[in-house]
């Protein structure tokens, strides 16, 4: 399967544009918020402050395949482990402090230098996991021909709160005509959800992998979840080679 797609005059030359100016404007207006974030995590969680994971970009027209990138949080996690040196699973590693920068979604706000490189843009389908990345059909791929985003259509119908399937199918209908409306649109829903009482009650996000979801409900093997779980940890050193 070819992954490419039409891209309309909005998606190709103006949303660059409007996503530099948007995260610049941001980074320059909420230093301060940065400085103070930055010390409370550091003072509640430890160091690093900043949280790097590498996640699925655009697909390069000329491999076919997903540009990895190092996505940037604020920490919301510890580093504690079990008697075997193995990390505690992510619900028994989030901090009060840390579940609360989720739910604000104040833990993203580093992504703007993502958005400032070009790894992602202000709306789009959101970064998964590159674990998550590997046991998407060809069709749910088709998300990749669009730059990653800080927010989504998927976030703003449901986030947690819906299917991996549902997720990744209001991912190809954001996909099917990007606009300036359409943007402006997801934007105002998500500070909706943000500031409103909605999003305070939505799940944090630390549901199961999408290849566990599949495990679980029998529709991949044993034997196949091992083999894209492998290839998943190939790519993250991949990525790490070349950093």
């Amino acid at each position: 399967m070819e992954f490419k797609r039409q891209k309309a005059f909005y998606e190709k030359y103006v949303k660059r544009i409007l996503d530099i100016v948007c995260s610049l404007l941001a980074m320059v207006t909420f230093c301060w918020l940065y400085a103070v974030i930055a010390l409370v995590v550091r003072c509640k969680l430890g160091s690093p402050v900043i949280f790097r994971q590498p996640r699925p970009g655009c697909i390069d027209p000329e491999t076919q395949k997903e540009r990895i990138f190092y996505m940037y949080k604020f920490r919301t996690m510890t580093d504690e482990k079990d008697k075997n040196g193995k990390l505690l699973p992510d619900r028994d590693r989030i901090t009060s402090v840390g579940a609360w920068l989720r739910r604000s979604s104040l833990d993203e706000l580093p992504e703007a230098f993502n958005i400032l490189k070009g790894d992602m843009s202000i709306i789009g389908p959101r970064p998964q996991l590159v674990r998550d990345m590997v046991f998407m059909s060809d069709e749910h791929r088709m998300r990749h021909t669009a730059r990653p985003g800080l927010s989504g259509l998927a976030q703003v119908m449901g986030r947690n709160a819906i299917t991996w399937e549902d997720k990744m199918d209001w991912d190809l209908k954001y996909i099917e005509k990007v606009s300036f409306r359409g943007d402006m649109k997801i934007v105002w829903l998500t500070v909706k959800k943000v500031f409103g009482k909605g999003e305070s009650s939505e799940e944090l996000d630390v549901t199961d992998d999408y290849g566990d979801a599949l495990l679980k409900a029998g529709k991949v093997s044993r034997e196949e979840y091992d083999a894209l779980q492998t290839c998943a940890k190939d790519l993250i050193r991949e990525c790490e080679g070349q950093a």
